[in-house]
């Protein structure tokens, strides 16, 4: 490997230094990527993986530091991947990430939001209530690793703690380590997904071979001891299935709209629990729904948004691509007596025409919160709409995003065909100390 020095001008998408060889002639020449580096440091690295027009490498040398710099509070953070981010200061990892979703907005959409919003805070450790971490018995160690992958690898990461991982689940790392250990199949669970909510800390032990009399003994007083509820998934996760205590069940709150929200522990909820609360405050309020209104929540989940909306909407439809969430979600609507002002569909959102919006009415206000995928489909279909049907248009969109790279290529759909400004946009610091951008967009019909 080749060792080389190069000042870092700034940061990628993944955290990592960017820099330029300089050719002979002292101009900008190869791109690299190095990690650890941070903008304004000079630093040596070696190269790991090198292509024609870029190299990926780590440092080896600090020679100028950043004034940005912190000394990370995990003491596994120079192998294990669940951070990236924890040697940059915090408030400067949001500010990368504002830079990351303006960039994106004009190098892919062509587009400038007319106003940036201030970011969006919450707790930056303890803060993961889901995760799945992976699980393997090391034979040359003998023991069971329980966590995160390494950084650019398949392996599982040897730690003992966890930062972000709420101080409860953290210090249960090592005792469940040893349960797994201790198990007739502990070489038989590749993976523990956990799910934590208002008073219920669940895992779901992703199991390869039946339990053992004496395996589910020992699970139970695991359980018994640490307070966790074990569920088992023997195939997908639609085979996850509660084991021990079967009772209270998951759940999270939204306690500005007196919302209570059941969940399992296998269903997609946001990581960051206090900063959904944020979220959620913050997108209707931006969104600005009257009494008389009449809104559309995409992708709708199981409810997150769409059970607020409707204790302040005339209605809310929620529209969702899975049978079985649109059916859960009206579930949650009951259980917290909305149903008679929400109705849900199940749609493949991915797939929608403008002939589907017509079909579905006239909405005042329209919520949007896709997965990493987008919702190029429905910007496309809106500006179809533009066309035929403009009268049909919501006058408002907020678009929730956990990709700014394809919010950026909806908000150039959103702006150019369908006719919308991108009034407003600004980050969510949904995960502290990663380099995973949550941002939210205010798109006003002209």
């Amino acid at each position: 490997m080749q060792e080389n020095t190069i000042d870092i001008k700034s940061l990628d998408m993944d955290a990592r230094g960017v820099g330029h060889i300089e050719n002979e002639d002292g101009s900008p020449g190869k791109v690299v990527f190095v990690e650890g580096a941070l903008p304004g440091e000079r630093v040596s690295f070696e190269t790991f993986k090198k292509k024609k027009n870029w190299e990926a490498a780590r440092m080896t040398v600090l020679h100028r530091e950043s004034s940005m710099r912190v000394a990370p509070k995990c003491e596994h953070f120079d192998y294990c991947g669940g951070c990236s981010m924890q040697h940059l200061e915090a408030t400067a990892q949001v500010a990368i990430k504002q830079r990351v979703l303006e960039d994106n907005l004009w190098h892919i959409g062509k587009v400038h939001a007319d106003n940036i919003m201030r970011p969006m805070y919450g707790p930056t450790w303890g803060y993961r209530y889901r995760a799945r971490l992976s699980v393997r018995w090391v034979e040359k160690k003998g023991t069971v690793l329980v966590g995160f992958k390494e950084k650019r690898s398949v392996f599982v990461a040897d730690i003992k703690s966890c930062q972000i991982l709420p101080k409860h689940v953290s210090d249960m790392l090592l005792p469940l380590r040893a349960l797994i250990g201790s198990l007739t199949l502990f070489n038989q669970i590749p993976q523990i997904e956990l799910a934590i909510g208002e008073d219920v800390t669940a895992m779901v032990l992703r199991i390869m071979a039946p339990m053992t009399a004496d395996d589910e003994t020992k699970v139970k007083a695991f359980a018994d001891q640490y307070g966790v509820q074990f569920w088992l998934q023997t195939k997908g996760p639609e085979t996850a299935a509660p084991f021990y205590p079967l009772a209270p069940q998951l759940h999270y709150l939204l306690p500005e709209f007196g919302v209570r929200m059941p969940f399992k522990p296998v269903d997609f909820t946001q990581v960051n629990h206090h900063i959904n609360r944020v979220l959620v405050h913050k997108a209707l309020r931006l969104l600005d729904v009257q009494p008389q209104d009449r809104v559309a929540d995409l992708f709708c989940g199981l409810g997150n948004f769409t059970l607020p909306l409707a204790t302040l909407a005339r209605e809310v439809v929620g529209i969702e691509g899975s049978e079985t969430l649109t059916e859960r979600s009206l579930s949650n609507a009951k259980a917290n007596g909305l149903d008679g002002k929400t109705t849900f569909y199940n749609r493949n959102l991915f797939e929608v025409t403008a002939a589907d919006l017509v079909a579905l009415g006239k909405f005042d206000r329209m919520l949007i919160d896709p997965p990493r995928d987008g919702a190029m489909a429905l910007a496309l279909a809106l500006g179809e709409l533009r066309n035929t049907n403009p009268e049909l248009l919501p006058t408002r969109i907020v678009y929730v995003s956990c990709s700014p790279s394809t919010l950026a290529r909806d908000a150039n759909a959103l702006v150019n065909l369908a006719g919308y400004k991108l009034d407003k946009a600004g980050v969510v610091n949904m995960f502290p100390h990663t380099s995973h951008v949550e941002s939210m967009a205010v798109f006003d019909l002209t």
